[in-house]
This record gives structure tokens, C-alpha cells and sequence, in this order.
């Protein structure tokens, strides 16, 4: 998820906690919003003012089998450009080793490219089911809120707007806003690739505030626990441009 993204799911999410307020509460729940797309603004004006380095971890069964950074920044077209960092890459899988002769280790060798060879395939679908949550999309989520699927729980300063259905029968979609702050403080998808009890999925991003109380998504956490896949993005070394 982008920076820009977070926010814009920001925005979403305000409308429609205001769309949910009683009618009686209609102009402070106008004017909390008025508020709160301010702030916004002023935050992803900060944001775009910063370069960071995203680095991307892929582990199997606990073993990092992939890792890659990028240099990330915002470009003329308000959108973010990144390039890859020099020595990042895909650690090589051990040779295989076998004392069955030629035959026999040639054979297991094809095994193990035939399960990395697998095992990429199930990433690019798990890859491609993450776009369809992230970044939000507003027209599901009206969609969502018609058909009596999205409820806002408020307590304490907090409120968590959560979505059914919002993808996939039976996915979960719950987000996560500290109003005093005016900031979302978590974003988590429950959801699954073919079957939701063989290979369920869980997104996850948590966030953070650079010195100037910029808000930004610190970490993304994406987990395949049938399978033993995890993904975790970390946002880091946030800089502004020409420090």
C-alpha cells in the first residue's frame, strides 16, 4: 500500500462514518469531516516531500527465500517511483545433495525447482487478490454499506469501520481510526485465495508518525499460514528531498 493510498481509504472512511451518523448530528459530523480531509491534505503534502526505502521479505516455512529493497519517491505525477537497491535480491535455494547417484540427484533437484516453480505461481495469485483490497475501492464499499455489509463501532475516541463480503463471500475487511488524531492506526483484511479453510490470507498494516507527525504505513504483514508464506513490507529511512 502506498502512502497516498492510506489516505485516500482516510477519506472513504470518513464519508461514510459521517453517512452513518443520525440525522440530529448531521452538521458536527459535517464539520468533524471538514476537519479531518483537511489534516489529510496537509499530511499527504508532507508525505510527498519524503523519499524512503521499502524493503520486501518473502519466507517459506520460516526461511526468508526472498528479500529486496527499493528506493521509493513521489514523481511529477503525484504517484510513487521505485527503484531497485543494488544487492537485493533472491537468496539460491542449497544445492541438493544425494547419495542415489546421478540419476537420483538429478531427479531431486527437479523436485525442488518444481516446488520453488509451484510455490512462485500461488505468490502471483495471492499477489493478485491483494490488489483487489488494496487500495480500497470506494464503489465497493458504497455497494457494501447499501447492502447492509459495512458497520462503524465508536468507543473511546476510536472507531472501526468493517466491511463483509467486501471482495469474497465470506472475507473481512476492518479498519482501524483514532479520531482524536484524525489517523488510521490499522488495516486488516481476512480473505483467501481458492478456499477459506485450505489457503486463508491475512493482510495487515500498521502505522507510524515520522518526527514532524507525518503518518505513514510502517509495515505491511501478509500471511498465508496453510501454505507457510509470508510477506512483510517495511517502510523505513524516511527522508526529505534533497537532505
Amino acid at each position: 500500500m502506498s502512502v497516498a493510498t492510506s489516505f485516500r481509504v482516510l477519506v472513504v472512511m470518513v464519508a461514510l462514518v459521517g453517512a452513518t451518523t443520525p440525522r440530529a448530528q448531521a452538521p458536527e459530523a459535517q464539520d468533524r469531516a471538514a476537519a479531518i480531509k483537511a489534516s489529510i491534505a496537509t499530511n499527504q503534502a508532507a508525505l510527498k516531500q519524503y523519499s524512503w526505502i521499502e524493503t520486501t521479505q518473502i519466507s517459506l516455512k520460516g526461511e526468508v527465500k526472498k528479500q529486496e529493497q527499493k528506493q521509493c519517491t513521489y514523481g511529477a505525477d503525484g504517484k510513487v517511483q521505485k527503484t531497485p537497491l543494488p544487492g537485493s535480491g533472491t537468496p539460491q535455494p542449497p544445492a541438493a545433495q544425494g547419495s542415489g547417484g546421478r540419476r537420483g540427484g538429478g531427479l531431486k533437484k527437479k523436485v525442488v525447482e518444481n516446488k520453488v516453480e509451484e510455490t512462485k505461481e500461488y505468490m502471483d495469485k495471492v499477489a493478485a487478490l491483494v490488489q483487489q483490497y488494496v487500495p480500497p475501492d470506494p464503489e465497493r464499499l458504497q455497494a457494501a454499506q447499501a447492502a447492509g455489509r459495512l458497520s462503524v463501532q465508536q468507543a473511546s475516541g476510536a472507531a472501526t469501520l468493517t466491511v463483509k463480503d467486501y471482495v469474497k463471500a465470506q472475507d473481512l475487511l476492518a479498519i482501524g481510526f483514532d479520531a482524536a488524531a484524525k489517523e488510521i492506526r490499522s488495516y486488516k483484511v481476512t480473505s483467501y485465495v481458492e478456499d477459506p479453510k485450505d489457503d486463508g490470507v491475512v493482510l495487515s498494516v500498521s502505522f507510524a508518525n515520522l518526527a514532524d507527525g507525518t503518518n505513514y504505513p510502517q509495515q505491511v504483514m501478509l500471511d498465508v499460514a496453510a501454505k507457510k508464506i509470508q510477506v512483510k513490507v517495511t517502510n523505513s529511512g524516511y527522508k526529505k528531498a534533497g537532505m
